[in-house]
């Protein structure tokens, strides 16, 4: 009997995705809960696996296409494939050969070939052989951009035929040819990308910097890690967690940090929900920790390293990145010296911090060298005055300068 599979049900922040990467093809053997196919949305790449063990039957959506919430994507059937009769075309043979059949059936009459839909419309629209195309796609699957580079190819050498005989050496690439290669932007990047006009383009942002002696935050972790490891069940001391717990008493004192413009309206929240911009193969996301003014440095710390894990391997739940009234995002650990960090709407605050450098500073008369970090405050300039970015962003230079205030809360 066939079961549909279904997209997974969008939340209302959510309105479709799109088909990345089928990781089965029909009729190739599948376990329960194995990986069938991602789907990318504009926040996150949500997976589908088998309800049973069983083979895919008919796939309806393709690579690339658009899907909506709980849309059926294809139909499955559920058994064990290895009691699949002998010649049974609709089923998977239980033999070495299984897979050169699936890809002959997959490929319609093309021998052994696997071209996508698009690839197969180009060949066919300019009588191409796709046995004469290179494959470079999963499984050697022809894309269309193996069509359109074998027929550009084909182009090319159809003029160096008619044209008048060369040297030999002219028939090699050039020196100095520069190829392009031209991939569709992903959901992800694209709501990226649209998020970040939109702050620029809505906002009257504007950045304000200074710089903290991570001095003393250093000593602490240096003189308390192992403890705090062995305490905390294996939770390293980090500076993400005196960053937060800085930030939440900082959002505190100046509450329209904590603010955001709802169309002619200011909403102030009395409750702390920090974002922790995490990159990832795939592009920025930023998990909130929620309720940060409850949380202790052990929790905090436990939280971000579960999100940098989950965010790396793609397993972020859409509930986990969406919200938060605050962001922190950290360029140092890329090497980063000085940033003006985007906002991320509808959040009126954003605090980047960068690489930890030592410098030369003048302390109490006397040059000492010490480890510097530029802090940088973007705000919106519609909410927030520059005295009270100014200041907030003053409060939490002194909070990490002095780690016993954070824990007073003076």
């Amino acid at each position: 009997m066939s079961t549909d599979i279904k997209a997974p049900q969008f939340p209302e922040s959510v309105q479709d995705g799109s088909i990345a990467t089928w990781h089965k093809k029909v009729g190739e053997p599948v376990s329960r809960d194995e990986l069938l196919v991602d789907i990318e949305t504009d926040k996150v790449v949500m997976e589908v696996s088998a309800p049973a063990d069983g083979t895919l039957t008919e796939i309806l959506k393709q690579e690339g296409d658009t899907v909506e919430s709980a849309e059926v994507i294809a139909k499955f059937k559920a058994g064990s494939v290895a009691a699949a009769p002998a010649g049974d075309d609709s089923a998977p043979a239980a033999d070495d050969k299984s897979a050169d059949t699936d890809a002959a059936a997959a490929s319609q009459s093309d021998g052994d070939k696997l071209l996508s839909p698009a690839a197969r419309k180009i060949a066919d629209e300019n009588n191409i052989d796709p046995q004469s195309v290179q494959g470079t796609g999963k499984d050697g699957r022809v894309t269309k951009e193996d069509v359109m580079n074998h027929l550009s190819a084909k182009t090319k050498s159809a003029s160096a035929t008619s044209a008048p005989a060369a040297p030999a050496e002219t028939e090699q690439a050039p020196v100095g040819d520069r190829p392009e290669k031209r991939v569709p932007m992903t959901r992800l990047r694209k709501r990226i990308a649209e998020r970040l006009l939109e702050a620029s383009n809505t906002t009257a942002m504007l950045t304000t910097f200074n710089e903290v002696n991570m001095a003393p935050i250093m000593e602490l972790r240096a003189k308390y890690r192992d403890q705090f490891e062995k305490t905390h069940d294996g939770t390293r001391l980090g500076f993400m967690g005196f960053f937060v717990k800085a930030a939440v008493e900082a959002l505190r004192r100046f509450p329209a940090v904590n603010a955001s413009i709802d169309n002619d309206d200011i909403v102030y929240h009395g409750y702390q929900d920090i974002g922790v911009a995490v990159s990832t193969d795939k592009g920025l996301v930023v998990p909130v920790i929620r309720n940060a003014e409850q949380m202790g440095l052990a929790d905090i710390e436990a939280t971000v390293r579960d999100f940098g894990l989950r965010a790396r391997d793609g397993k972020l739940g859409i509930d986990e990145i969406t919200g938060g009234t605050f962001t922190i995002t950290n360029g140092g650990v890329f090497g980063s010296l000085l940033s003006t960090p985007i906002l991320n709407l509808p959040q009126s605050g954003i605090l980047g911090m960068h690489k930890i450098q030592e410098r030369p500073m003048a302390v109490n008369g006397e040059v000492k060298i010490l480890p510097m970090m530029y802090l940088a405050l973007s705000y919106d300039h519609r909410l927030l005055d520059g005295k009270e970015a100014v200041q907030f962003l003053v409060t939490i230079k002194e909070l990490l300068e002095d780690p016993a205030r954070i824990l007073l809360e003076v």
